[in-house]
């Protein structure tokens, strides 16, 4: 290999490097929403289960939100003790955000506190403190003011067979989607 080959050979793999950390960059600050499809949801007041496709956070966790509870008129809040069962979903920006397709909703965010929580059509986001990956466990619980829904792609509730002595968990509504 001469002298000018290796020279090139070494400005391309600097090119590559460089490329490579500045996608990790760009990617390090974006946030999407994806579905998890089959998950396990369950009503967290009869422990009636069913499986469903549900939004998720960056972390592969359930996002719910709660009615009523908006960033005009929060009820869950880090005063009331909220935040220690029901995690609000930060983002570092508002730009990079996204969601997958085939989830419905306008994607913001809400200043407060110190950091932006996420929202979906103007509802901020939570996860649930007992919640793993693929589970969600606080479906249709009640507290701190509100109803607890997990968020499903096309922001109605999730039903439960009509075996379960809950029928549906909601109006099909979604809390106002």
């Amino acid at each position: 290999m001469n002298h000018r080959t290796a020279l090139r050979a070494l400005a391309l793999t600097a090119a590559l490097l460089l490329t490579t950390a500045l996608v990790g960059v760009a990617l390090a600050k974006t946030f999407t929403l994806k579905e998890a499809k089959n998950a396990k949801v369950q009503n967290g007041n009869t422990n009636a289960v069913t499986h469903a496709t549900v939004v998720e956070n960056s972390k592969s966790l359930p996002v719910y939100t709660l009615s009523g509870d908006s960033a005009k008129h929060p009820k869950c809040t880090k005063a009331s003790g909220c935040w220690q069962f029901w995690p609000p979903v930060k983002v570092k920006s508002t730009k990079g955000l996204s969601a997958a397709t085939g989830i419905k909703g306008k994607l913001g965010t809400w200043k407060h506190n110190g950091f932006l929580q996420l929202t979906i059509a103007g509802h901020p986001l939570y996860t649930f403190f007992s919640d793993k990956k693929n589970t969600a466990t606080g479906e249709a619980l009640q507290s701190f003011g509100g109803t607890w829904h997990v968020r499903t792609p096309s922001g109605k509730t999730v039903s439960f067979a009509s075996t379960s002595s809950t029928g549906s968990t909601g109006s099909g509504g979604g809390g106002g989607w």
